[in-house]
């Protein structure tokens, strides 16, 4: 029973590492055999084994593997980073090449128009195989996805690189009471999950910074008019709020999250 039980957790490990990283799985599971279980400190060693290899593979190997299934890493640089470094850990941080351009001309437009803030990005897709999930997400599967923060200002009104949440999610810019409620119509009609990243939150917030309609309005505008970005996702009310009409922007639909701490945008 107790057999059974370790090879039960172990398997739980593994699906999980798998769901959140992609390559996790696949390193824990080498990394079992690498250390003999008669060895001092065996399971001391055996994670020091599986930190090193994994860590190895994201940042060597990973990067190297990815343009041969049509994917790669997101050039972070002084005009773009990550909203934080576990998006990168997670090797959630992977996009097609022309992707990656787009992204490089939207950023550079951005800090032009916006006393050189940077553009942050929150979750891309994994560096293989199309159609693999990147959980929560439904459709980050195939390198032509991602989800960028809106722009902030600080306690003394400034435009600010900061951003209220932990990893950019869950933090509303929700509808006031003039505004069109999507949030109120989805989970009236039992989309319970549709406001689940609040949770991603672990209750810590940087409760100074506020949403700058302005700089969040030229992203916005800047996305749309990239003649690959397809189709962008926003909030209705904010849709509405920053006055920008244009086909490109789609409601996602109740079975989604909502998307007013986030706007999603992907290619045709």
């Amino acid at each position: 029973m107790k057999r059974l039980s370790k090879t039960i957790s172990k398997i739980l490990i593994i699906c999980a590492l798998t769901i959140f990283t992609q390559i996790g799985g696949l390193i824990f599971f080498i990394s079992e055999f690498m250390i003999s279980k008669n060895i001092k400190s065996y399971r001391l060693k055996k994670i020091s084994w599986f930190i090193g290899l994994y860590i190895f593979s994201t940042f060597l190997i990973v990067p190297y593997l990815a343009p041969l299934f049509g994917r790669e890493k997101i050039r972070d640089n002084d005009l773009i980073a990550s909203c934080t470094f576990f998006t990168k850990l997670c090797n959630r941080n992977y996009v097609t090449p022309e992707l990656n351009i787009a992204l490089q001309n939207i950023a550079k437009t951005v800090s032009e128009n916006n006393n050189k803030i940077k553009l942050i990005y929150l979750d891309a897709n994994f560096p293989f195989i199309n159609g693999f999930p990147l959980p929560p997400h439904l459709s980050h599967n195939d390198g032509k996805k991602i989800d960028l923060s809106f722009i902030y200002t600080n306690s003394s009104d400034q435009i600010t690189n900061k951003k209220p949440a932990l990893f950019g999610y869950g933090i509303y810019e929700g509808p006031n009471s003039k505004e069109y409620d999507q949030i109120k119509v989805c989970k009236k009609k039992g989309y319970w999950q549709y406001d689940f990243a609040k949770y991603l939150t672990f209750g810590i917030s940087n409760n100074q910074l506020k949403f700058s309609k302005k700089a969040t309005k030229d992203l916005l505008l800047t996305i749309v008019n990239q003649k690959e970005v397809g189709k962008v996702f926003i909030e209705p009310h904010l849709k509405n709020r920053l006055g920008v009409q244009h086909p490109k922007i789609r409601f996602h639909g109740c079975q989604a999250v909502r998307h007013d701490d986030h706007i999603h945008l992907q290619l045709k």
